[in-house]
Formats: structure tokens, C-alpha cells, sequence
């Protein structure tokens, strides 16, 4: 292989990882849009290369987007993560790591996120630990143009702060639940995802 071919597949290796994290971030922000559901049902399941270790997890995820419509999606969405005071399952990190929210690890958080130039968008109601804020700072700093910030330094750092701690018992609450179907295919996905970054991270030490 070339060096040239090297760094194409490199390249093509981080574009990939930056759209799983702003799949996942489209996906736990809200149910999908009519548009993204038309575009899994029809996704390849199929890895490049033999023996991947996302392509179960991401088959049944699409097999989960072809076997339920968008009405029963939304209303899955709603039933696990929306209503009207306590979730049935919390998409926030504080939660897991202090047991209630707006706590310490948020105030830790926003101080690195602001160390990293970047802030919340005033329209959104949810705090930065939710998972899908997370997911599209992690995917800012695979994609970002400013090399600075946009590393694998910071990916590092920012992943074993903020990710790994407690998104995997995030994805456990999911699964577990009994009125999850398309969530837990994504929670398993997911989790799945989270565990393979966190080998390639553990490769740079």
C-alpha cells in the first residue's frame, strides 16, 4: 500500500467516525426525521472489510429503522426520553456520574468546552451533557477545520472526560428498558461504537 492509499484510508477512517457521532447526535436529540429514517431503512449493512466490528450492531439498527415506522419511532422517543418531569431514562451525563443533574461534572464540562472555543447554542433547551451535545463536540473535533482544537489529542482528553465515564451505563438503561425497540438497537450500536473508540484512544498511549 502507498502512502498516498495510507492516508486516503486514514482519511476516509475519521470521516466515517465523525458521521456516527453526528448519526448519534441526530438520533438521541429526537426522533428521526422522515428523511433519516427513509435513509436507514436503505443503509448498507454490509462493512467494507470482513469481520468489522460494528456491522451486526449496525445491521440491527437498520433491520430496527425497516421494522417500525416513523409514527412508532417518535412515540418510543417520547416514551423513554420525553414527558413531563423524570424521563423514564436520562440522556444526560451528570446523571450517571453525581445521581442528579446540573452538578459538578456539568460545571466541568462547560469549563472545557469553552477551553475548546466552543459554546451552546442558546435555542437549545438541554444542557451540554446531553449525549447528543457530546456526540457533535466529539464529531467537531474529528471533522473541525482548526487543527488546534480539531486533533486527536483533544479527542482523547475530551472522550475519556466526558464519553467514556458514563455513556455505556446510559446505553445499559436503554436497552434494559422494556418499552425499547429502535432505541435499543441504536443503544447497542452505540455502546458498541463507544467501546472501539475507546481501543483506538488506548492505542495512542
Amino acid at each position: 500500500m502507498t502512502q498516498a492509499q495510507l492516508q486516503s484510508s486514514a482519511l476516509d477512517e475519521e470521516t466515517a467516525r465523525a458521521e456516527v457521532y453526528g448519526l448519534l447526535a441526530a438520533l438521541y436529540y429526537a426522533a428521526p426525521s422522515a428523511q433519516l429514517h427513509d435513509s436507514l431503512k436503505v443503509a448498507v449493512t454490509e462493512a467494507p472489510a470482513p469481520g468489522a466490528v460494528l456491522e451486526s450492531s449496525w445491521a440491527e439498527l437498520v433491520a430496527a429503522a425497516r421494522a417500525q415506522n416513523l409514527d412508532e419511532i417518535r412515540l418510543e422517543y417520547d416514551a423513554l426520553f420525553g414527558g413531563v418531569g423524570k424521563p423514564e431514562v436520562y440522556l444526560f451525563g451528570s446523571h450517571y456520574l453525581s445521581g442528579f443533574l446540573n452538578e459538578k461534572p456539568l460545571a466541568a464540562l462547560r469549563t472545557d468546552i469553552a477551553a475548546l472555543g466552543l459554546g451552546r447554542d442558546e435555542a437549545m433547551p438541554e444542557t451540554e451533557d446531553h449525549v447528543a451535545y457530546l456526540c457533535e463536540v466529539m464529531r467537531y473535533l474529528i471533522a473541525g477545520d482548526d487543527v488546534a482544537v480539531a486533533n486527536l489529542t483533544r479527542q482523547a482528553e475530551f472522550f475519556a472526560r466526558h464519553v467514556q465515564p458514563w455513556m455505556p451505563m446510559m446505553c445499559e438503561a436503554v436497552m434494559q428498558h422494556p418499552k425499547s425497540r429502535f432505541y435499543r438497537a441504536l443503544a447497542a450500536f452505540t455502546q458498541v461504537f463507544v467501546s472501539v473508540e475507546s481501543q483506538g484512544f488506548d492505542m495512542l498511549d
